[in-house]
């Protein structure tokens, strides 16, 4: 198949195209750079090109893409509270004139990178995707009105989806080549290793009244990798069924929060200092 995966200058993109480096697929970017780096396109052709310039996107489209990838959203929660235009129209209007152009030019198969904040506040743990979406921020938001556009453009267009629904990803291609690389870091993860190795005084924690035995919450993390998979195989269940669907993807590679305890266990960890806040 020839994919176009829009965002893949990204963390989670970067590590989908180092996934299809092991695939037969023909794959290209497209990209505006504004928070990813050309370095993480690898080998692929990249078309840089903003998804708001509708003109340029139906151009790059013409290329005869079978089906499109996108990781090309905006996704820190606090930010989108305080700037939801950014998020509305990025997350939104630009991935609406992604479709638009899909649609005029009948690429009728999309995978979408979504999130697990559309459920909001669940009240049945775990959560499954029969759970209604009601989220509770501006960034959950976006993704959920984007997921009921895809089911209007597929009773209507017959734009064939599948969305995926996931809360942290984190880590990093177990080569070294690539990684978290957010500028500023706002992820945990790297946050903590970055006080470990000292090239940060402290990290600070925010919430304290969760309910849980230090006030903290849980976090539910996948590695970026098994994120990868998820989506080629979003892509091959696309590809064979033709049928839109929603699916949460949870998984936690042991490996990594091995490495993460014996990192942690090491001297270095002493200085460390650690704040919760609310």
């Amino acid at each position: 198949m020839k994919i176009l995966v829009v965002g893949g200058a990204g963390y989670i993109g970067s590590h989908m195209l180092k996934r299809f480096q092991d695939t037969n697929h023909k794959v290209e970017v497209l990209d505006n750079l504004s928070t990813g780096f050309e370095t993480n396109c690898l080998d692929f052709t990249l078309h840089k090109c903003d998804l708001a310039n509708r003109e340029e996107v139906y151009s790059i489209l013409q290329n005869n893409y079978d089906l499109v990838m996108h990781f090309a959203s905006y996704i820190n929660v606090g930010e989108s509270y305080i700037n939801p235009q950014k998020y509305y129209e990025n997350n939104v209007v630009n991935t609406l004139n992604l479709l638009n152009c899909m649609v005029d030019l009948k690429i009728l198969n999309f995978v979408f990178s979504s999130t697990a904040a559309v459920y909001g506040e669940p009240k049945s743990n775990p959560i499954s995707e029969i759970n209604p979406m009601t989220p509770v921020n501006p960034y959950g938001q976006t993704k959920a009105i984007v997921e009921n556009i895809l089911k209007d453009y597929d009773n209507s267009y017959g734009l064939k989806s599948i969305s995926l629904r996931y809360f942290n990803a984190c880590g990093a291609h177990p080569d070294g080549t690539i990684g978290e690389r957010h500028d500023p870091e706002t992820h945990l993860i790297p946050l903590i290793l970055q006080a470990a190795s000292g090239r940060k005084d402290k990290i600070t924690i925010y919430g304290d009244d969760y309910p849980t035995k230090d006030g903290t919450c849980v976090r539910d993390y996948i590695h970026v990798m098994d994120l990868a998979e998820a989506h080629l195989l979003a892509l091959d269940r696309l590809s064979q069924t033709q049928l839109s669907d929603v699916y949460n993807v949870g998984i936690m590679r042991v490996l990594v929060l091995e490495k993460l305890l014996r990192l942690l266990k090491k001297s270095l960890i002493k200085k460390m200092d650690i704040e919760i806040q609310k």
